[in-house]
């Protein structure tokens, strides 16, 4: 075992990752797969001679990329704080980049400590496919109303049941959920659309995307966003956005255990 993983006494650790998700099944560990959470545990345990079990603030699916996921581990010993993200950057595959590493509190928590997270949605508009943005975009080359996007975006601020905007195999029996802010912002071809809220359902942000999407083509009238969301039927919404457009772009904690994580 290196002299490196012995310099102190462990405790909780908060590790701020970013990862290209195109190569991951995911964030959550599966058995036989490549994810994020089975790699980070893998390298974190060979590191210790020991079983590191890995908390993440949520789960990203297969194919969906992080700016800036949170996780936290507990060390029975290892390297001081200050020098995880440098040994950790030498042993994680190319597609995790640690970011920065804290000792925190045993209450801090990755999941249940979140008090909002915001996600980022990229759609290219070009005229034709970009080889250098087509694993992180969805390429939609025909002309989009922004203004009804916007218009209809705004129908999901605030809580509402998101049955709607969900997988419909999503476990989870309460479906209410609450966007703080859904935005849209231009750059030249580049869209960008932040979700910003208490928590999201599987697939809830690529299928507001998609619905979005379907709205600025015209495909669908942005009036018809509350009715969709009365419906409470998967059915009543629109498509659901590619995996690879999709980003956790931030996670936001209380004051006490440091806030948002990155600057927006």
């Amino acid at each position: 075992m290196s002299t490196e993983s012995v310099e102190s006494r462990g405790g909780r650790i908060r590790l701020v990752v970013s990862y290209d998700g195109a190569d991951f099944h995911g964030f959550a560990r599966q058995k036989g797969l490549r994810t994020v959470q089975g790699v980070l545990e893998d390298t974190l345990s060979n590191l210790l001679g020991t079983f590191i079990e890995v908390h993440g603030s949520g789960r990203t699916d297969k194919g969906v990329h992080a700016r800036a996921q949170v996780v936290h581990f507990d060390l029975p010993y290892g390297p001081p704080a200050d020098r995880i993200v440098h040994v950790l950057s030498r042993r994680l595959p190319n597609d995790i980049i640690p970011i920065s590493a804290s000792q925190v509190d045993s209450t801090f928590h990755a999941r249940f400590s979140v008090v909002r997270k915001t996600y980022r949605y990229h759609i290219f508009r070009g005229n034709l496919p970009d080889v250098f943005k087509y694993r992180f975009s969805w390429h939609v080359p025909e002309a989009l109303d922004i203004a009804a996007m916007r218009r209809a975006g705004a129908h999901l601020v605030g809580e509402h049941d998101f049955t709607s905007f969900c997988a419909a195999a999503a476990p989870q029996e309460d479906k209410v959920r609450t966007i703080y802010e859904l935005r849209i912002e231009e750059s030249g071809e580049d869209l960008y659309l932040y979700c910003a809220g208490s928590g999201f359902l599987q697939y809830m942000v690529r299928i507001i995307t998609g619905t979005l999407v379907d709205v600025g083509l015209g495909g669908m009238s942005a009036e018809r966003l509350p009715d969709i969301l009365a419906a409470k039927s998967r059915e009543a919404a629109g498509r659901t956005a590619p995996a690879h457009g999709l980003c956790l772009w931030n996670v936001e904690y209380p004051i006490v255990y440091g806030g948002r994580v990155l600057d927006l």
